[in-house]
């Protein structure tokens, strides 16, 4: 990740927006952040932390993060962080949270929102999980990119879990966590093998030696099938001779009886021929003329009753029509004069109108009586005010001379704060270094047991070690002469004549070497050399301990002397500060004369505060009166312009006037003329209307009428045509019947009511013609066909018997056949199956062996610990590098066989130690090179361009040289495309760094962030 830039506003103690570009700050490739302790400089960190996390490291979420993360002079807070991930995409994340205004502190959860710049605009995301856009989870982002303070060493101490839990998930090792999928294969693998061992169980039976012994039955079976087939097809060919000859007989006997009832049908056939050929003849001719004959007279029925509903409606439309001719002529005098009542009406509207503006002038002559004297009483309130600012004003001026400067009392105030915080530091200060002469004197008490010189233990320790080794030495080449004459003896016991020599091969023995028992001389130098290592782990213990005591004197000695130079320094301090008092209305040593001049100063600055504010808001009062005088001259202007205007109106009015004179409605009531004005205007309305409507009805109703009476003649033309047509009509039946000699038409009714269906009638007796032929010349033909032969039931009978018996043995002897066949058939696949299965329990037998071995490799996720303990191992030789380098060659990292770090101690002969004996100091260069080395690793593992690391700590707890050698390995750093970010308020490491951010701390304006 590549920070580009951060915008933060009242976060802590930053109260105003402001922006810090890193793309200038980390071209330099190294930089720094500096600023006295508490001025914001870690707030830095925890903004970007937040924004992108919504995790810090002070606070979590059961501290009222959000409450105590915002400025306290503020009501909203915000964090905009732009960067670039390890994909080289450009994202931002901003978080926002307010203050509730009615609860100062309810500060809403904040509202987060991340982007992605794409061409050329930022595009909101979907989600606000940074781990997704930078590939590390919070604690791995402390621990690889941002290293908050009191977390350098977090690494360097992490248990080996966590940390190969780290290493997983900043190298995605959990690739390599392989045991679940070796598990499911194993289980897989192991069921499929259980369902084949299953399968096979049901091929038991199944082999060669069955397969034949079925095949010879199959053989057996066939003959005898051949043999039964050959009778039945003798007895079946003889059988179906006499079935045939059966069916014939049969047929014709069945045809002879048809036949007798068919021609019992013959005679009723012809008289229904003869009916049908009659009713054909009489419906073709007469039934055209009845239907017309019924078609007209249902017509003519049918129009004279149209045409007495038509002569009605004639009737009733004539007496309407005269109704409204004669409501017409006694409304017309009215109409007629209805202009002259118009005029008289827009008279009386006029007046109405005239007496309306009459009486809303004497209304508006009464509200300027009133608004005068309102206007009169405002300009006596304005006096009355201005009388009063005047005297707040004198009492204010006289007060003044008695009020103390404020500038003086604010640095009178802060000198007297500034000597009591100093007076409490000197205090605290001096307690601390009480503490720490008692420490010291303590850990001296602690070394008296062991009655050594400090300067030449070590020493001494050495020389015993030494002697030790050697006498372990000597015990050790005696150990190895004893156990080689104990190996000779076991051979010489072991020789035997005929029987080769283990050493030199021969067969003869003739001077065997006897040796003593040296059993137990071995034992008790054995016990000699162990004691000698007890001794001598002993002396190491000792010596580490002492170490230890000496290491925690030396840092409080150091502490001490710290301490005592921090307390001469307040003292200085104090007495500097003494020197710059020179105020002579006060006394330095009297602060109770001080506070009790700023209280009074205060009380009447306080008194002057309120005369103001009075002053303040009697000059408010003053110019509202004022505003209300002016809106009651201008109500005053209104009113005189408004009663004119309507006098105007009414002269306007009565020159309008046409019929009705002004003088005979100037005394009446308004309410007697409007209602004299509605009467009219409601008659004239209604005049107007109903002669409008009498007439549009009589327009309406005159073509009505004509067009009734049209129809009504047309109606009596239609009537004679079709009495006309009648009579043609009966002329012509009258014909027809004479022509087919009927006397009248009720006869052809008769023939007609018979409904004969002509067609489907004559298709029935051809077909009876046809069948009746049929069936005769059928008969003749089998009389021909069987003259000569007979037929015997009982000899058929005894033969189809034979023949079923014949069937049913030739069916079992079939299916005995097919059956084996069948068996054949399935014993055969079986067999082929069976032949699969066992070679698919091979495949799956040698691959279940394999996965177990596979399943032992990866159980318990240890091929994933033996791949961290690899970048682990790789990752100390990249720190060691920088280490080495940083302690002078006298210090080394390494792991142990538990994975954890140690320590290699070269000025103890590269004895290993434990990471938690290493001084501050130390630490922070272990940690250092730790965490560059880790860096490194991630960006190698990202494929990004460029890396980020931050610090937050560690530089003073270093001296001169180690800060020089700190400094020259993060400088190198730029060499190999890495960026470094430093926040410390060591003086040395800000006077190397070219490029850096200073924070200063303003007490109005809070945090503000400058460019060095």
């Amino acid at each position: 990740m590549i920070p580009i830039q951060l915008t933060l506003e009242a976060l802590y103690s930053y109260q105003e927006r402001q922006k810090i570009d890193f793309e200038n700050l980390t071209q330099a490739g190294l930089f720094g952040i500096f600023g006295s302790v508490g001025s914001g400089k870690s707030s830095i960190l925890e903004a970007i932390s937040f924004a992108l996390y919504g995790e810090t490291e002070r606070l979590n979420s059961r501290d009222k993060r959000a409450y105590n993360m915002m400025n306290l002079k503020s009501n909203k807070s915000y964090i905009e962080f732009d960067f670039i991930n390890f994909e080289n995409k450009k994202f931002r994340a901003t978080r926002e949270f307010k203050r509730n205004s009615k609860n100062f502190e309810d500060v809403k959860t904040p509202t987060v929102t991340f982007y992605e710049w794409k061409n050329e605009n930022w595009i909101p995301l979907e989600h606000s999980n940074a781990e997704k856009l930078i590939g590390l989870s919070y604690a791995n982002f402390k621990r690889t990119i941002i290293i908050p303070q009191g977390q350098f060493k977090e690494f360097l101490e992490l248990g080996a879990t966590d940390r190969t839990n780290m290493m997983k998930e900043i190298f995605s090792l959990q690739r390599f966590d392989l045991q679940n999928n070796v598990s499911a294969l194993n289980a897989k693998n192991k069921s499929e093998l259980d369902q084949l061992e299953g399968q096979l169980k049901g091929f038991e039976e199944v082999n060669e030696a069955q397969i034949s012994a079925q095949k010879e039955h199959l053989k057996l079976e066939q003959q005898k099938f051949d043999e039964i087939q050959k009778t039945f097809k003798k007895t079946e060919e003889k059988y179906l001779k006499l079935k045939s000859l059966k069916e014939d007989f049969e047929v014709f006997n069945h045809k002879k009886t048809e036949f007798e009832k068919l021609n019992q049908q013959k005679t009723e056939i012809d008289i229904v021929e003869a009916k049908t050929e009659l009713f054909d003849k009489i419906f073709r001719i007469f039934t055209p003329l009845i239907s017309e004959r019924n078609k007209l007279a249902k017509e003519i029925s049918d129009q004279k009753k149209y045409k007495e509903d038509q002569l009605k409606i004639v009737q009733e439309t004539e007496i309407r029509f005269e109704d409204i001719k004669i409501k017409l002529s006694a409304i017309q005098p009215q109409y007629e004069a209805l202009n002259q009542s118009k005029i008289q009406e827009n008279d009386l509207g006029l007046i109405l109108q005239m007496q309306r503006f009459s009486g809303e002038i004497e209304t508006l002559k009464e509200r300027t009586k009133k608004g005068s004297e309102k206007v009169k009483e405002v300009e006596g309130n304005q006096k009355l005010i201005q009388q009063k600012v005047e005297e707040f004003s004198k009492n204010a001026e006289l007060l003044k001379p008695k009020k103390l400067d404020s500038s003086l009392l604010l640095h009178v105030g802060n000198w007297f704060s500034e000597k009591k915080k100093l007076t409490e530091t000197k205090q605290i200060q001096s307690e601390k270094t009480n503490t720490k002469k008692a420490e010291i004197a303590r850990i001296s008490e602690e070394l008296k047991p062991f009655n050594i010189n400090p300067e030449t233990f070590k020493n001494d320790f050495k020389i015993q070690t030494e002697n030790l080794e050697n006498q372990k030495k000597v015990l050790s080449e005696k150990r190895n002469h004893l156990e080689v004459q104990q190996k000779l003896s076991h051979f010489a016991t072991e020789l035997h004549d005929g029987e080769s020599c283990p050493l030199c091969g021969a067969l003869e023995h003739p001077n065997i070497v006897e040796f003593d028992d040296v059993n137990s001389e071995l034992n008790e130098i054995q016990k000699q050399i162990k004691q000698i290592e007890i001794q001598k782990d002993q002396i190491q213990k000792q010596s580490l301990e002492i170490e230890k005591i000496l290491d925690r004197k030396k840092i409080f000695e150091e502490q001490l002397k710290s301490e005592e130079e921090s307390l001469k320094q307040i003292q200085i301090n104090i007495e500097e500060h003494l020197k710059n008092f020179n105020w002579k209305e006060f006394n330095a040593e009297d602060q109770n004369d001080f506070e009790e001049k700023r209280q009074q100063s205060f009380t009447i600055e306080k008194q002057i505060d309120e005369l103001n504010q009075q002053i303040g808001l009697e000059q408010k009062n003053l110019e509202k009166e004022r505003e209300n005088l002016d809106n009651y001259n201008k109500a005053l202007e209104k009113f005189k312009l408004d009663e004119a205007k309507k006098e105007e109106q009414i002269k306007t009015n009565e020159a309008n006037l046409k019929l009705l004179q002004w003088v005979d409605y100037e005394k009446k009531p308004i309410a007697e003329t409007e209602n004299i004005y509605n009467k009219l205007s409601q008659s004239n309305r209604e005049t107007e209307e109903n002669y409008q409507k009498l007439n549009k009805e009589k327009e309406e109703i005159s073509p009505k009428l004509a067009e009734q009476k049209t129809i009504a003649n047309q109606l009596e033309k239609r009537i004679s045509e079709l009495e006309k047509e009648i009579s043609e009509n009966k002329n012509l039946i009258k014909k027809a019947l004479s022509e087919q000699e009927f006397n009248t038409l009720e006869e052809i009714q008769q023939i007609l009511v018979l409904k004969i269906n002509v067609q489907e009638t004559r298709n029935k007796i051809q077909q009876f013609r046809i069948t009746f032929e049929i069936l005769k010349n059928s008969i003749l033909e089998f009389e021909t066909k069987l003259k000569d032969l007979s037929f015997d039931q009982e000899e058929f009978l005894t033969l189809e018997n034979q023949l079923k018996i014949f069937e049913n043995d030739l069916k079992i002897a079939n299916d005995s056949v097919v059956k084996i066949a069948t068996e054949i058939e399935r014993l055969e696949k079986e067999f082929k199956k069976k032949e699969d299965l066992l070679k698919d329990l091979v495949h799956l037998q040698k691959r279940g062996e394999n996965l177990k071995i596979m399943t032992n490799l990866f159980k318990g996720a240890g091929f994933v610990q033996y791949i961290s303990s690899i970048y682990l191992r790789q990752l100390c030789d990249h720190a060691n590098v920088r280490f080495h380098r940083m302690t002078r060659n006298q210090l080394s990292l390494q792991l142990n066989e538990n994975h954890d770090f140690e320590i290699i101690d070269y000025l103890n002969e590269g004895r290993s130690r434990s990471v938690k004996t290493l001084s501050g100091g130390q630490s922070f260069q272990v940690s250092l090179s730790l965490a560059l080395a880790l860096a490194e690793s991630v960006q190698t593992h990202a494929q990004s361009e460029k890396n980020f690391f931050f610090i937050d700590e560690g530089f003073g707890t270093q001296d001169l040289e180690s800060v020089n050698i700190v400094f020259e390995t993060l400088m190198n750093l730029q060499k190999e495309n890495r960026i470094v970010g430093i926040i410390s308020h060591v003086e040395e490491l800000k006077e190397k760094i070219p490029v850096s951010l200073n924070i200063t701390k303003d007490e109005e304006r809070g945090s503000l962030i400058e460019i060095a």
